[in-house]
């Protein structure tokens, strides 16, 4: 029976834990693995920008040994056909699809029609690619997930949710410093099953921050309305509200770890010093995505 992987919220928690184990294995020891999905095709489909999704996974299944075909949604029938048909055929020639799509609605009815694993490379509700990033990120600087605690300043969006559900998985304390919601983007099952494990905290007060070693955020206005004229009375009413919660030094102590899934937009959701801080982890959680991809692909196939 094939996988799809959606959600952190729907992947079991041995199941995390296997992949995280594993790209840890993969990133110390890449050539062992150099062979392992030979012959194997992956479909990388693409409704939204990207650089870290694009990157990483067409990299992924090459030292892998496998093939990536990459597919702009809006140059492809998916985008003029029925969704169902068009992943029908696909699934003919590919053994996977990574889909990064806008909508959550269209990437469930690809993944509901293919025949092959759907693998969520971003859509407005999940992006639990970069969750398992953030995880394997986390778990690299602890050493383990218990006692560990996040804390996510920001917009509560799709990567809030995969920070809430496979955080308390892990036995991760989440705190959630969110003052807006992307409506697009609740999930009310997800956060009540995040609640139930006594690790989520939900708050719009900024000094719940002091309470966390690691310290992440994410952009304020999503990348496909970030230039668009029609957004940009509710961009400069985001950017009001949202100032107050960016991450600046003084509200950080010299020992909190700082993460952002990028792109980063400096200034505004982080001061631009704090990039490059040695509390930054952000290139090495980016980097991350390679390993932790590669190990979700390896665990797809071997399943």
């Amino acid at each position: 029976m094939k996988k799809n992987v959606i959600s952190l919220n729907q992947l079991p928690t041995a199941d995390i834990a296997a992949i995280i184990d594993q790209a840890v294995a993969m990133k110390k020891h890449p050539d062992d693995y150099a062979h392992s999905l030979s012959g194997r095709n992956l479909l990388m489909l693409f409704q939204k920008t990207s650089t870290r999704t694009r990157l990483s996974f067409e990299l992924g299944i090459q030292e892998l040994g496998g093939r990536a075909i990459v597919m702009d949604w809006d140059k492809s029938n998916f985008a003029i056909s029925p969704i169902s048909y068009e992943a029908k055929y696909v699934s003919r020639h590919v053994h996977m699809i990574m889909a990064r799509l806008i909508r959550h609605e269209q990437l469930l009815e690809l993944a509901n029609s293919a025949s092959v694993p759907v693998i969520n490379g971003c859509c407005n509700r999940y992006h639990p690619t970069q969750g398992l990033a953030d995880l394997l990120t986390i778990y690299e600087e602890a050493g383990t997930f218990k006692g560990v605690t996040i804390a996510y300043v920001g917009i509560h969006n799709n990567v809030a949710n995969c920070l809430a559900a496979g955080g308390t998985k892990m036995g991760v304390r989440v705190i959630l410093i969110t003052p807006e919601v992307n409506e697009a983007s609740w999930d009310a099952q997800l956060m009540a099953q995040a609640e139930q494990t006594g690790l989520l905290e939900v708050t719009k007060d900024i000094s719940a921050i002091k309470k966390a070693d690691f310290v992440y955020t994410d952009t304020w206005v999503d990348m496909e309305h970030y230039h668009s004229p029609e957004y940009a009375a509710e961009k400069e009413r985001r950017l009001q509200t949202m100032m107050p919660y960016q991450l600046r030094p003084e509200i950080l102590s010299s020992q909190q770890i700082i993460m952002h899934d990028m792109p980063i937009h400096p200034g505004l959701e982080i001061a631009a010093d704090l990039v490059y801080s040695p509390q930054s982890r952000i290139f090495d959680q980016a980097e991350n995505r390679l390993h932790v991809e590669k190990s979700l692909m390896l665990h797809l196939q071997s399943s």
